[in-house]
């Protein structure tokens, strides 16, 4: 079994190159979002490319291998189920979730990890509208817009919010920002890189380009 320290470098590096156009992580950036020193990252990754789960270029990002990418999706359907069973069964909020199962992912068994899918109803997404990958690693194909690239008198429906910060979740929560409501642009401030929107049956707020770059809608 994989260490829970090896799983949160897949993890983490799966998550990099899904965010980033070169398709790849960096040393500095893994060591920034697990917290750690650059030479703790380059010794982990020098293990995982030793382990058959990563390439690293010598002047050029990590990559993770098939197998690595196997394991990086295994831990990522752990971490999502573990999310819907805190919210939907336990009922925890939905903003303090995310530590919880960070814990939690790499206490479970494959059967464990079956059963909870199937007592949940096999859900494809978590509370936070991210893809849950199934038994073999495939992702539903999803074509979400960060609701930052709409424009005025765009309307959407809201089908994710990525920003795991509590505080975020609470006033998306409490704004209308949560997956499956409805939303209309009233208004793009490019010059205060800000924007206006009015959720279904909720009061217009106001969000920075940036935070509203953590939305993503599937427009109408």
């Amino acid at each position: 079994m994989p260490s829970s320290t090896v799983e949160d470098y897949v993890k983490a590096i799966y998550a990099l190159q899904r965010d980033s156009s070169a398709g790849e992580a960096t040393v500095a950036r893994l060591a920034s979002v697990l917290g750690v020193t650059k030479g703790s990252v380059t010794a982990m990754v020098r293990k995982l490319c030793e382990g058959g789960l990563a390439d690293s270029a010598r002047y050029g990002g990590i990559t993770l291998t098939e197998k690595g990418r196997t394991l990086a999706l295994d831990v990522v359907r752990r971490h999502r189920l573990i999310e819907v069973f805190l919210v939907d069964v336990l009922g925890f909020d939905w903003s303090e979730v995310h530590d919880e199962a960070e814990r939690l992912e790499h206490a479970m068994s494959a059967r464990l990890l079956d059963r909870l899918d199937e007592y949940l109803g096999r859900p494809a997404i978590d509370p936070h509208g991210d893809p849950i990958p199934d038994a073999q690693g495939r992702l539903p194909v999803v074509d979400h817009t960060p609701l930052a690239k709409l424009g005025s008198g765009d309307k959407g429906v809201v089908a994710r919010v990525s920003d795991q910060d509590p505080e975020f979740l609470d006033f998306a929560a409490s704004s209308g920002l949560t997956p499956g409501s409805r939303v209309a642009v009233v208004e793009v401030v490019p010059a205060a890189g800000s924007m206006r929107v009015e959720p279904f049956r909720k009061p217009a707020v106001s969000l920075s380009l940036a935070a509203a770059g953590n939305v993503c809608v599937e427009q109408a």
